[in-house]
């Protein structure tokens, strides 16, 4: 039996001793950290059975949650607890890899119960599958997901730059991950970065870093993506925002294999694999002139397509199973039953938001739900279906295709109260895309919207 230690990072000794007590009735001793958060490297070289950690302790140092420590240890389970309800920050953390996910509230039957199931698949050698969507799974019977995953799965012994493209929603960074997971790379850094998320003045400084005094602010060197994967995996997510002109940075520091940080005076070598994602026709984007064609051959080494879930809806069923068991979960509700009318409609729905728009439905339901059965009543499937206020097919008539644009994005604003990244879901754009439409529109007489727009 592996006679390894746990780890529990947590400030309150009396937590930490329960905590303690519990593995030890469980045959596992365990190391208590209470004033600092470990690097994910020293953990990983440990070999720790699980990993308890106390949230707030890694959101307040900021070197160890840059290095997202979730993800460099992969391969041991990462049970959160923290002081605050917050879902939000619960469903982030099991997509990334926790293991579960635990509140003051908690019960310590639960917690418990959870340990040891941490402790058991640890000791069969089962690298510690999460509870929740995690990392390290991916969820189908389809036959075209069984292909591409033999073939992820095969492409990631090698050091080959992957370009993963699908439809918003289909699981695109879960692939990534996969990849990492499966490479020789998975015990170094996986580091992600949404090209799409960030304004462009600071894409730079986020995927090269500077140094200090590089600019009003820079008060110390701050390292960028591609050092901080180092050894490991970088992907860059949603790569046809990427600004042009550092297409061509980016371009030089995949054939050099170094970084020139903003305010450096000398190259940084790196030793990166890179994978990327794509929504978009990154090919049609080339012949427009708006995508550079050389670093579009120099990312599609390896190409791979994500089908949509209406492509496999032979998995429909058991990613419904799949995320009514992680939500339960998290939100510490007990099981509930989907009735055959809600799978049928389940099953029926074209799932223009793919899996992610699947997940949370489900979500949803479960929250809603006001007993132990799930029906159509709470899918609200219905109000998917229909179309923004005001938006049909003669409402368009005499009008410019510029003017039909504006109203849709105005309209559909406005059917999502306001949440840009769900408003940009719908219309299959980027959040940049949708943020510089607006932008657009704010300098004319009538914009789409009056929002702030606080939700991107």
């Amino acid at each position: 039996m592996n006679r390894k230690p746990a780890l529990i990072i947590h400030p309150e000794d009396d937590f930490c001793h329960r905590i303690k007590r519990m593995l030890l009735d469980l045959k596992c001793e365990a190391q208590v950290c209470t004033d600092s958060v470990p690097q994910p490297a020293v953990i990983t070289e440990a070999n720790y059975r699980l990993v308890a950690v106390h949230e707030e302790m890694v959101m307040a140092d900021e070197e160890n949650l840059s290095s997202h420590l979730l993800i460099n240890v992969g391969h041991v389970p990462v049970i959160i607890f923290s002081d605050q309800i917050d879902v939000r920050r619960a469903v982030d953390a099991v997509q990334k890899g926790a293991f579960d996910y635990f509140t003051k509230d908690s019960s310590a039957q639960a917690i418990q119960t959870s340990l040891a199931r941490a402790v058991k698949l640890t000791d069969k050698g089962d690298k510690g599958k999460p509870s929740g969507s995690g990392l390290r799974s991916i969820v189908s019977r389809s036959d075209a997901m069984a292909t591409l995953l033999a073939t992820a799965e095969r492409v990631a012994k090698s050091n080959a730059t992957v370009l993963i493209e699908g439809e918003s929603g289909t699981g695109k960074e879960l692939l990534a991950r996969f990849i990492h997971q499966k490479s020789g790379r998975s015990a170094k850094a996986f580091v992600a970065m949404n090209c799409a998320a960030l304004p462009e003045n600071l894409v730079e400084s986020e995927l090269f870093g500077y140094d200090k005094g590089a600019f009003t602010g820079a008060t110390k060197r701050r390292i960028g993506k591609f050092e901080q994967a180092s050894g490991g995996t970088l992907l860059l997510d949603e790569i046809s925002e990427m600004p042009l002109a550092l297409q061509a940075k980016l371009l030089r520091v995949l054939q050099e294999k170094e970084v020139d940080p903003i305010g450096g005076h000398k190259p940084i070598p790196v030793d990166v694999r890179l994978l990327a994602t794509c929504n978009r026709d990154l090919a049609q984007m080339v012949k427009e002139g708006s995508f550079r064609q050389d670093l579009y051959y120099r990312l599609r080494v390896i190409p791979l397509k994500i089908p949509s879930l209406r492509e496999r809806k032979s998995d429909i069923s058991i990613l419904v199973e799949h995320f009514k068991d992680k939500f339960c979960n998290i939100h510490n509700i007990p099981d509930v039953n989907i009735s055959s009318e809600a799978m049928s409609q389940l099953s029926g729905w074209s799932w223009p938001g793919n899996v992610r728009e699947l997940e949370n439905t489900i979500e949803r339901a479960i929250l809603i739900c006001d007993g132990s059965k799930i029906t159509p009543a709470h899918l609200l499937i219905d109000r998917q279906i229909t179309a923004p206020e005001g938006v049909t097919a003669d409402s368009f008539v005499g009008m410019t295709v510029k003017e039909i644009e504006k109203k849709l994005i105005g309209q559909t604003l406005r059917h999502v109260n306001e949440n840009r990244t769900h408003a940009a879901q719908m219309l299959g754009i980027s959040i940049r895309t949708l943020r510089n439409k607006l932008r657009e529109y704010a300098h004319t007489d009538e914009p789409p919207s009056s929002a702030s727009g606080n939700n991107v």
